[in-house]
């Protein structure tokens, strides 16, 4: 599902050169759930960002679902993003619209059928624990709640790889432990699921393969 073959990033230039990345290998096989662990400045979020495209790697290979990823055209990039479910530390819901309006929106960008909408949004409201939440705006919701209407966006494109970026960083140890419960029913249902913390809990809790980070650099890949 994913393929990163000696992947380097460096930003800026000259004098103000920064390597975020240093010659990453590893890959991911379809429906497994890995960890990505490391400490701030190691390197989590620029790998995810090189996943979905978010950036460009200044050396190196990345596949995703056997697309390659370093050689897609602009045009091309909204496909991927499809494919890949999305879930940030900060939930991002758009403040103004509901929490099924958040989902509606999604499936409407997809050029999903009008009838098809409302069944497809409450579906990932259920997985998540959160259809009686659907009318809710975000400023409404808790922090667990929120995070937990992110995941649902994130489902509802029925995504094959599920990137998750700090979900659990803004929450405190029992809405941490309902959302990793959520993200680990996902991945039982066959999804592919990366997830990039750095707390030492969540890693020690998941007990899933883990690859930690330290300056950009790939030093363990351990199950």
């Amino acid at each position: 599902m994913i393929r990163f073959q000696n992947v380097s990033k460096v930003f800026g230039h000259g004098p103000a050169t920064v390597s975020a990345l240093t010659d990453v290998s590893f890959s991911l096989d379809k429906a497994e759930f890995a960890v990505l662990s490391g400490g701030s400045g190691a390197g989590k979020t620029t790998l995810l960002r090189l996943l979905y495209r978010d950036e460009v790697p200044s050396e190196g290979e990345i596949e995703v679902d056997g697309v390659d990823v370093v050689g897609l055209r602009l045009r091309q990039i909204p496909a991927l993003r499809r494919s890949i479910g999305i879930v940030f530390q900060d939930a991002k819901l758009l403040a103004g619209r509901t929490v099924y309006d958040n989902l509606a929106f999604v499936l409407r960008v997809l050029g999903t059928p009008r009838r098809a909408i409302t069944p497809l949004a409450f579906a990932s409201l259920k997985a998540v624990g959160l259809s009686g939440r659907a009318q809710a705006y975000p400023h409404q919701l808790s922090q667990g709640e929120a995070q937990r209407a992110s995941l649902a966006r994130a489902l509802v494109k029925s995504p094959a790889l599920l990137v998750a970026d700090e979900p659990t960083g803004n929450l405190d140890d029992d809405m941490a432990d309902e959302i990793l419960d959520v993200i680990r029913d996902i991945w039982l249902q066959g999804t592919t699921v990366l997830l990039a913390t750095h707390q030492a809990r969540v890693v020690a809790q998941l007990k899933r393969r883990t690859l930690r980070l330290e300056r950009g650099r790939l030093e363990k890949d351990e199950c």
